[in-house]
């Protein structure tokens, strides 16, 4: 199987704008994504999927391969459903441009409920940390025993009624999906619990569509905030002198 990765980057954002381009330990935050995506033996190829002409600059300045997309592009599943219509693919995988603690472990482990042919679209979860738990914006799921996702929600699930010890899994928030499926996305109706959320892949669940999730022992941080990105770039620093004084 052709097995692409596309980094939707979008400039603009609310809560912390230009995050993309923002540096952290003296790298752009593109960077981060990009050379941990690379480094996945099962990637055929790689992209950044982008509507800023700023980003596109970047990518030319490091050799990195770059497809502009429209600004009007609601989610990052649809900017790489805009790049599947000129570069073809058996599977995409989209890695989101504000992980910079991805691993090429992720995108392995996103890939590997595809040895199913009936598998449509894959992500992964983590287990949840204590402060987490009663995160909203660390996205929870609960799944059925073969994996596939029952439900994503920013509250807390399942309900712990009695009290009794409890396991929760947090989402993270990369996909890979086949063509068939990507192709059906931006033709389904954006759904009430999609709006309701504030999370794009419910609009697969709401209408049939399964996702499957690979446990993983690698959590991330999605970069939203300045603590955010302040967190991220101290545990990035810590990694590099570690990793220099092993070598």
């Amino acid at each position: 199987m052709r097995i692409i990765g596309v980094i939707p980057a979008r400039l603009a954002s609310t809560r912390l704008p230009r995050k993309i381009l923002r540096p952290i330990a003296g790298r752009p935050m593109l960077a981060w994504v990009w050379e941990a995506a690379r480094a996945c033996p099962q990637l055929n190829d790689l992209l950044v999927a982008t509507d800023s002409e700023e980003i596109a600059d970047l990518c030319k300045q490091n050799s990195w391969t770059c497809q502009l997309t429209s600004p009007a592009l609601p989610s990052g599943t649809d900017r790489v459903h805009a790049v599947a219509q000129i570069v073809d693919a058996d599977i995409y995988v989209n890695i989101q441009g504000d992980e910079p603690l991805l691993k090429p472990e992720h995108i392995t482990a996103l890939l590997h409920p595809f040895a199913k042919p009936h598998v449509e679209v894959s992500t992964l979860k983590v287990l949840c940390t204590p402060e987490n738990i009663h995160n909203p914006n660390a996205v929870k799921v609960v799944t059925a025993a073969d994996g596939r996702a029952l439900y994503f929600s920013r509250s807390t699930i399942p309900y712990n009624r009695d009290g009794n010890p409890a396991q929760y899994w947090k989402h993270i928030g990369l996909y890979a999906y086949r063509k068939a499926a990507l192709q059906r996305f931006p033709t389904l109706a954006s759904s009430t619990l999609e709006h309701t959320e504030r999370l794009e892949q419910l609009r697969f669940l709401e209408n049939g569509v399964s996702l499957y999730v690979e446990p993983t022992p690698f959590d991330t941080i999605g970069v939203d905030t300045e603590e955010d990105l302040r967190l991220v770039e101290k545990i990035l620093m810590q990694q590099s002198l570690n990793g220099s004084g092993k070598s």
